[in-house]
């Protein structure tokens, strides 16, 4: 089996045929999905879809893009939402200084918000980053000093010194369908250079289709497709990387359940 770490199930794309959508995935072998929060004011939909199909998990939290709409956000509002069990993440937070949505400020005070409140939980932190690489392990290595938390930088796209750091750090890197582009290759490299316990794959659908879908809509089927090129990139077949990808998955991701026919 495999799992669609990182996905945004209650996009727009996917209203007309979520069930279809789901289905398909089930039937490519991936069995677990995470549908992932970009607002907490919007958190009740998401829950709603984690809720309604047994393999689909959530998170909780404000997306950098957001971060200046969601100031008032506290760790103990985050905290408390967390509390549904089918809440295995926090975020995705962090920092996005290419489109610079949110003011950099409020990106960086959410950042810290869902750091702590993904140390009072001990639920992974889902790691949005892009060109703020800097910055975004600064602040990794301060709040690390102030206690451990997991977490894991999704979608990777950014330089080898985050990823390392990242690991260094304790934290997991998750691939997407940027990892099967042509002009990847620098983000293949980086892809084996990481431990193999730390790896992870989603789709980050509906965008970044990979080949053979590439400029059509994305869905957590996809992922095999992406696993594969992850497969050849670092040296082993496509059922060890569906197996290690798997396993980290639900290490990193504790609260989640395997399903019953994959224990």
């Amino acid at each position: 089996m495999l799992v669609d770490s990182h996905c945004h199930l209650d996009f727009p794309d996917f209203a007309e045929e979520r069930a279809d959508v789901i289905a398909r995935a089930k039937a490519a072998g991936v069995r677990t999905m995470v549908t992932i929060s970009t607002r907490v004011r919007r958190f009740p939909d998401i829950r709603a879809i984690a809720e309604e199909y047994d393999d689909v998990f959530c998170s909780v939290g404000t997306h950098p893009h957001n971060a200046g709409e969601e100031r008032g956000i506290t760790v103990d509002e985050l905290v408390d939402l967390a509390q549904h069990p089918k809440v295995v993440a926090i975020g995705e937070a962090g920092l996005d200084y290419h489109y610079d949505k949110a003011p950099r400020e409020d990106q960086a005070k959410g950042f810290r918000t869902h750091i702590e409140a993904s140390r009072i939980t001990g639920l992974p932190l889902v790691i949005h980053a892009r060109q703020a690489d800097e910055d975004v392990a600064a602040i990794l290595q301060d709040e690390m000093g102030k206690g451990a938390f997991p977490f894991v930088l999704h979608c990777f796209s950014s330089g080898k010194e985050l990823a390392l750091k990242g690991v260094e750090l304790g934290g997991y890197v998750s691939f997407s369908g940027i990892l099967t582009f042509k002009n990847s290759e620098e983000i293949r490299e980086i892809a084996r250079q990481i431990p193999h316990d730390r790896l992870l794959v989603e789709t980050d659908a509906p965008y970044l289709a990979p080949p053979p879908h590439r400029g059509k809509r994305n869905e957590p089927a996809f992922v095999v497709n992406t696993a594969a090129v992850l497969a050849e990139t670092i040296g082993v077949d496509f059922e060890q990387v569906s197996t290690l990808t798997t396993a980290n998955f639900f290490r990193l991701f504790s609260r989640a359940t395997r399903p019953s026919e994959a224990i």
